[in-house]
């Protein structure tokens, strides 16, 4: 051992070194250069060379690791090893859903929000419908009920689209080619569902006439392999029917049993039900056989189950089962539609369809229009939507709604684009509504109008003498309150939204909303100028200035004479109707400001000359045609009495 370890393993000497600095080094006669050194080789300490002889032992190692893995040829193959199928075995409806084999891709990322409700997200949802969507003072008819429960944990991307066809020819040509383009992808089971109703006779029947013709059109086109196309046909009314207990390839007799389809007297038309049941009962066809399943439905209403409408999206959906539907266009902002319906008789009377709205809620005000043209026009116009439930159903399975019916209204599709109705779930336009005052404002004020309807005053007045025409006018005023009243209610409820209007982006609701406030206003400063000029006159009549003349009639006009008030409001009503006109051009809403704008806003008496019977009833043509009129009108009203009106 050398002398430094022997000094540092004696105590002694330690103690002296320590004492000592200058003695540490000169104690063997050696002069270190440096304090902490050690001056010779043979002077390192035992573990100090286990350590430099491990590190080298590492270092070694590790560079024979990476020699052999850089000598490791890397080697790219295209051909899978063989598997135990036993051991990797895929259900069949999970391929066909996800994957390469998906027919739509039916993920999105809302999905995963979708699975964040709460634990009861259908109580939740009633008490929202409660306290925020359904608080108005009127009670409300057709309310909507809390979303089926698988609503709140799924959410589809919409893939489908609308199209306009020309009528119902031009909706079978097109679906030709969906079928064909099916056929090109796999066998295909095409399940025709039509509706019973007397109101779909005339269509169900042209249909038949072309239905050969599809399937001689697919020949034609040498589309899939033979029996490649097997077709099912149903109907529903209150109950679904199924007409071919199994898929058939050959359809000559399918055209004559469509004809003989027995139309419902009960009017009923549970449309999703019956596409839930010949879903339900040709599914192996999707998951075993591995077809494409279309169903296609034909129908000119909404349906009496269009709650329904999420549990069957989210049913159909998961299977890849496309539904398209040849149907009507809704009219804008309503639920009603009309149909002209003849009896055996020759007579001729509307009746009521249901078609709508194209929205979740109506989002238009129900008003009607005070003088002019071409208001029936206006109130029954389309934007071009189908129904909301079945647009939806279409949308969300790929599918199409193809709109066979022509509106009195035809806008650029272009346009019409950025004014889409909201096909997302219920549950997103429900939270909209609450998170923004402006659209809540909107759908409580349409709904106040559709239970409370407002009628239009009335404009005419018989004034063969002064008597006559205060009773008049004292049976006027009574409604024109109300009117009055009614006007100032919806007022105040689109007042609440309006200081959420700037957050408001989508171009529909801004739109919906400017018009309402707009129509509302000016309506308010009619009615009260209205009530001003009836109690003028009643006080004071005025002198007709033309011979013969025996009638007030009040028209339109500029001079507001109704006070400093309701020239403001007059002046508001037009900023924001103007406002509609300029930023939505070309849509329904800019054509209704437009009609609201054409009639000036005061009013004017015109003097008028009308014959009046009790008056001038004397011998003669005049006389016998008067009394021959009522007793026609007579007659038709009994003959109404006895008619049977249909419910379609």
């Amino acid at each position: 051992m050398n002398s430094t370890v022997a000094n540092l393993n004696n105590p002694g000497l330690a103690g002296k070194i320590a004492s000592n600095p200058q003695s540490s080094t000169e104690t063997d006669g050696h002069f270190a250069t440096e304090s902490g050194m050690i001056s010779s080789p043979h002077e390192y300490p035992a573990w100090g060379v286990s350590l430099v002889l491990h590190l080298a032992i590492l270092l070694l190692l590790g560079s024979l690791t990476h020699v052999t893995l850089s000598q490791r040829e890397t080697i790219i193959s295209s051909v899978f090893d063989d598997v135990n199928e036993e051991t990797y075995k895929f259900d069949t409806i999970v391929v066909d859903q996800i994957g390469s084999q998906s027919d739509i891709n039916m993920l999105s990322p809302s999905l995963a929000a979708a699975q964040q409700t709460g634990d009861n997200p259908q109580k939740q949802m009633r008490k929202q419908f409660e306290d925020e969507l359904l608080k108005i003072d009127a009670p409300l008819t057709n309310v909507l009920p809390e979303p089926a429960e698988m609503e709140f944990v799924t959410a589809y991307d919409a893939h489908g689209d609308i199209v306009h066809t020309g009528g119902t020819e031009g909706a079978i040509d097109r679906l030709t080619f969906e079928i064909a383009g099916s056929l090109r992808q796999r066998k295909t089971l095409v399940i025709w569902l039509f509706d019973t109703s007397l109101s779909l006779h005339k269509r169900r029947n042209e249909i038949a006439d072309r239905f050969a013709n599809v399937y001689r059109q697919l020949g034609l086109l040498d589309v899939g392999a033979e029996r490649a196309l097997q077709t099912a046909v149903a109907s529903y009314g209150e109950r679904t029917n199924i007409l071919t207990k199994e898929p058939v390839a050959n359809v000559d007799e399918v055209a004559e049993a469509i004809r003989k389809i027995p139309p419902d007297p009960k009017g009923t038309e549970n449309v999703f039900a019956a596409v839930r049941t010949v879903a339900s009962k040709w599914l192996t066809h999707r998951t075993k056989l591995r077809r494409n399943v279309m169903i296609i439905i034909v129908t000119d209403e909404r349906g009496d189950d269009y709650l329904r409408v999420e549990e069957t999206v989210h049913n159909l959906a998961k299977f890849g089962i496309r539904v398209y539907c040849v149907g009507n266009a809704s009219l804008f902002g309503r639920e009603k539609d009309y149909v002209l319906w003849e009896y055996a008789d020759g007579f001729k009377e509307e009746l009521p369809v249901d078609r709508g709205p194209e929205t979740v809620r109506a989002e238009r005000l129900r008003l009607p229009f005070w003088g002019g043209t071409n208001s029936r026009k206006l109130q029954r116009m389309s934007a071009g939507y189908g129904p909301y439930a079945l647009t939806r159903l279409c949308m969300e399975t790929g599918g199409v709604f193809f709109v066979a019916d022509e509106s009195n209204a035809r806008f650029d599709p272009a346009v019409m684009r950025d004014y889409r109705p909201d096909y997302r779930p219920i549950r997103d336009y429900v939270k909209d509504l609450q998170n923004n005052q402006t659209k809540m404002a909107l759908v409580r004020a349409a709904d106040k109008t559709r239970v409370e309807q407002l009628r239009p005053l009335q404009l005419e007045f018989r004034a063969d003498n002064d008597n006559i025409l205060r009773r008049q006018i004292n049976e006027a005023q009574k409604p024109a309150a109300e009117f009055d009243d009614k006007l100032q209610e919806m007022l105040n409820i689109l007042a609440q939204g309006e200081k959420d209007r700037p957050q408001v982006q989508e171009p529909r609701w801004r739109a919906g909303y400017d018009l309402a406030m707009g129509r509302v206003m000016a309506m308010r400063a009619r009615a009260f100028g209205y009530n001003r000029v009836l109690a003028e006159m009643k006080s004071d009549p005025k002198t007709f200035q033309k011979k013969g003349s025996n009638w007030w009639n009040l028209q339109p006009s500029r001079e507001i004479t109704a006070g400093s008030d309701i020239r403001k409001l007059a002046q508001k009503a037009i900023e924001y109707l103007t406002r509609v006109i300029d930023e939505h051009p070309g849509t329904p809403w800019a054509m209704l400001a437009k009609r609201e704008l054409e009639q000036p806003l005061g009013w004017a008496w015109v003097e008028a000359s009308r014959f009046i019977a009790s008056v001038n009833a004397r011998p003669g043509a005049k006389n016998d045609a008067a009394r021959l009129r009522f007793i026609n009108d007579k007659k038709k009203k009994t003959n109404i009495k006895k008619r049977q009106r249909p419910v379609l």
